[in-house]
């Protein structure tokens, strides 16, 4: 009987540190879970941030460029153009790639921030 007894208990012992293995594998992964959740979190925001910032760029470099577009127009139609508005046109010209530059920025920063809208969603539905 002492030798059942014996066996009993190793196989018990077997068991319970299966069981201790199996609830830390759980345990490890939701933890892997929660940085990962937490890193996507910050990848967002930072993504969000981003496209803040951009968004200041592209407002900043039009404002800087003006409204040059009927000042363009009347010099490809041949129209000379003097004085001021030939200073204006210069410097929208030259301001025009740094513009197509920041809008290109833009684009890209706000496809990266499309997972923003999925959280936000899920956010605002568990809410």
């Amino acid at each position: 009987m002492a030798q059942t007894n014996g066996m009993k208990t190793q196989r018990d012992t077997e068991k319970l540190s299966s069981v201790a293995d199996a609830q830390e594998v759980v345990t490890m992964q939701d933890s892997s879970e929660t940085i990962k959740d937490s890193q996507d979190i910050d990848e967002i925001l930072s993504s969000l941030k981003a496209l803040l910032s951009t968004i200041e760029k592209l407002q900043k470099i039009r404002q800087d460029v003006g409204d040059i577009k009927p000042l363009i127009e009347r010099m490809l139609d041949g129209e000379i153009v003097t004085g001021e508005e030939l200073d204006q046109l210069k410097t929208g010209v030259s301001g025009l790639s740094r513009l197509i530059r920041a809008y290109s920025d833009h684009q890209a920063a706000l496809a990266k921030a499309q997972p923003a809208r999925k959280m936000l969603d899920q956010v605002l539905k568990q809410g």
